[in-house]
């Protein structure tokens, strides 16, 4: 089955330009293409989506937001899709219920494979924004996690996280099975209130703190 996708930017050539990178490719079907956050909001509750991309800055109503309304109140995944690499903008993203942020340089091949990765259940986050975050956030210097809360296992697992590693390469890293790695993951999340990994990311890189 097709990964039913809605397109939000205010550009029309980017629009456009993704629709046709997706439609080039029979797993991806473009349900609508809008310019403006509200007209995402919009189509996502009246239209079966699995994965909103959204730009960050859109007139009427700004991708954070879209992706906040999107997240609370339909079944889409909203995952930002944008030039900025601003950390503000990364971490409200996440707080307001986003699944990823890619930046629009990303080649086709890993956008669609971002875009997978979020339908199925995942988190999605480039090296790039997480080396932005890492040394934006802790002034160039990690900040360090209460080490009294995890067990050594799980302070790895958090470390590889933000670095962005996958938990197939997590599991490969540390000698353990995938499960394993996510039998950690929810550990984590359980004693953090976390709910999913690009939050244990930001979590790790910013010494314990999610404010």
């Amino acid at each position: 089955m097709s990964i039913r996708v809605l397109i939000a930017d205010d550009d029309v050539l980017v629009r456009e330009g993704l629709k046709v990178i997706l439609e080039l490719d029979g797993g991806f079907e473009v349900v609508g293409c809008v310019d403006n956050g509200f007209e995402a909001v919009k189509l996502c509750r009246q239209e079966h989506v699995d994965v909103a991309l959204l730009d960050v800055r859109m007139p009427v109503m700004d991708g954070l937001q879209a992706a906040k309304e999107i997240a609370e109140h339909t079944s889409a995944k909203p995952l930002i899709l944008t030039t900025f690499d601003d950390h503000d903008f990364i971490v409200n993203a996440i707080k307001n219920g986003a699944k990823g942020y890619i930046l629009k340089n990303t080649p086709p091949d890993i956008m669609k494979n971002a875009i997978k990765l979020v339908r199925d259940g995942g988190t999605v986050m480039q090296d790039t924004v997480l080396d932005k975050l890492r040394y934006e956030l802790n002034g160039g210097r990690r900040a360090k996690v209460d080490t009294g809360l995890f067990s050594p296992r799980e302070l790895e697992i958090m470390e590889l996280i933000s670095k962005g590693l996958s938990n197939k390469e997590i599991a490969s890293r540390l000698y353990i099975s995938e499960g394993t790695v996510k039998n950690h993951i929810t550990s984590i999340l359980n004693k953090t209130g976390l709910e999913h990994r690009t939050q244990i990311a930001i979590y790790y890189l910013k010494g314990g703190k999610m404010e």
